[in-house]
């Protein structure tokens, strides 16, 4: 892969703040430094529920993906949540998210993933060709609801 990942580790936690604080104000998600270090930094010391993997080089990153674990009855096992995927601006459209949403679900699947699944804005064109291009499909029966507790 020549867009190369690296499972990110707490010293990496200051460097993924501003790509993940570009993300956030990019998608228009309001959360503060604080929630946002406290959403991180369990994924990064390595609680089983997810990980984040950086994009690139190791020290400046192109971008990261967060991933997220879960269990599936009907997808027969472990299943994974692309949480967040983001690639800076200055090296969108060369082909680094196509090449990470083909690429890291093989090696997630030979560590016994058994489906990878994402949300999109609706209006989101350019995202949505991306997913449907490297092999996630919408599920016409299903719509995502979520709570906030």
């Amino acid at each position: 892969m020549t867009a190369a990942l690296r499972l990110a580790r707490p010293q990496d936690l200051d460097r993924l703040m501003g790509l993940v604080a570009a993300f956030h104000a990019e998608a228009g998600i309001e959360q503060d430094a604080d929630q946002r270090r406290e959403a991180l930094l369990p994924l990064l010391e390595g609680i089983p529920h997810g990980c984040v993997y950086l994009i690139g080089p190791g020290r400046a990153p192109l971008g990261y993906i967060i991933l997220t674990f879960g269990w599936s009855v009907e997808f027969g096992g472990m299943d994974g949540f692309v949480d967040e995927i983001y690639i800076r601006p200055a090296v969108r459209g060369r082909g680094i998210a196509s090449e990470v949403l083909l690429e890291l679900p093989k090696a997630l699947a030979d560590a016994g993933l058994t489906a990878l699944h994402l949300e999109v804005d609706r209006t989101n064109e350019a995202a949505q060709k991306l997913y449907l291009r490297t092999g996630f499909r919408p599920r016409d029966r299903y719509m995502l609801m979520s709570r906030q507790l």
